[in-house]
């Protein structure tokens, strides 16, 4: 995948790697997507889920309480790094991983449309589109 690697200012690779960003020394978000270039110690929040963490963030307020949340169980594409980086999927492809996802969340999506959920059908549409609008800008499929 060439969108976790791209240059940093000072002129070294910074890489994607899942981190902890804590929000007023109160929320420990854990499994952010962040690129970070060892050389320098350069951070900032992967692109595509930028967006979701400050919506996120947002929703704390201006005295959140003490806590520890997990980004993966909010956001896909960090479900699926979350995923990929664990040990036991070590000899899974990518693709692989990628794909058992998108089928979990279609048997989903007809599970909640059989019990007629439409918010559960709203947040799993929102999570295969995080998927899809990703994938097609990481892979070329021409």
């Amino acid at each position: 995948m060439s969108g976790l690697q791209k240059q940093c200012k000072c002129g070294e690779n910074m890489v994607v790697r899942l981190r902890t960003v804590i929000f007023q020394n109160k929320v420990e978000i854990e499994n952010v997507p962040i690129y970070s270039c060892e050389v320098c110690q350069r951070t900032e929040v992967f692109p595509p889920v930028k967006p979701e963490l400050t919506g996120f963030i947002k929703t704390l307020g201006h005295e959140p309480d003490k806590r520890q949340v997990f980004f993966n169980e909010m956001s896909e594409l960090a479900h699926l790094m979350h995923k990929v980086t664990n040990k036991e999927n070590i000899h899974n492809a990518v693709e692989r991983i990628i794909e058992e996802r998108i089928n979990e969340l279609l048997d989903l999506l007809l599970l909640a449309g059989s019990l007629d959920d439409g918010a559960w059908q709203e947040d799993i549409r929102h999570r295969l589109s995080q998927i899809t609008s990703h994938v097609m800008t990481t892979y070329d499929f021409s």
